[in-house]
């Protein structure tokens, strides 16, 4: 599935917390169960529903309710989780096109907000 960056312009503070939550919880349990969801991201009020519905929209989590009714990330969640660090951290400030396509990987450009050093 083909990475859009454009999503991660929409996706509140709140579910960047229930998107941790969900990777904390998957340390110990292969789909997360809501309530586990629900106290470690804690939001009040039925919020972690409310991300968990926006964030299955966009195909960043998993419902998997065979076994139990949980949740799980996926490939497109973590790489979501990592480009929300490296923006934090200051590494990086844009993400730009797509410049390779491999078996297992895609290649993108990013904007670097580093000054470059003589």
């Amino acid at each position: 599935m083909k990475l859009d960056v454009n999503i991660l312009r929409y996706l509140s503070k709140d579910d960047f917390r229930v998107l941790t939550a969900v990777e904390m919880g998957q340390k110990n349990h292969q789909i997360v169960p809501l309530p586990l969801i629900d106290s470690i991201s804690g939001l009040k009020h039925g919020g972690a529903y409310k991300c968990l519905r926006e964030l299955l929209k966009h195909k960043l989590v998993h419902h998997d309710g065979s076994r139990y009714d949980g949740y799980r990330l996926t490939f497109m969640g973590y790489d979501f989780l990592a480009l929300r660090v490296l923006l934090n951290r200051g590494h990086i400030c844009g993400v730009g096109r797509m410049i390779g396509m491999g078996k297992e990987s895609d290649i993108y450009e990013v904007c670097s907000c580093v000054p470059a050093v003589h």
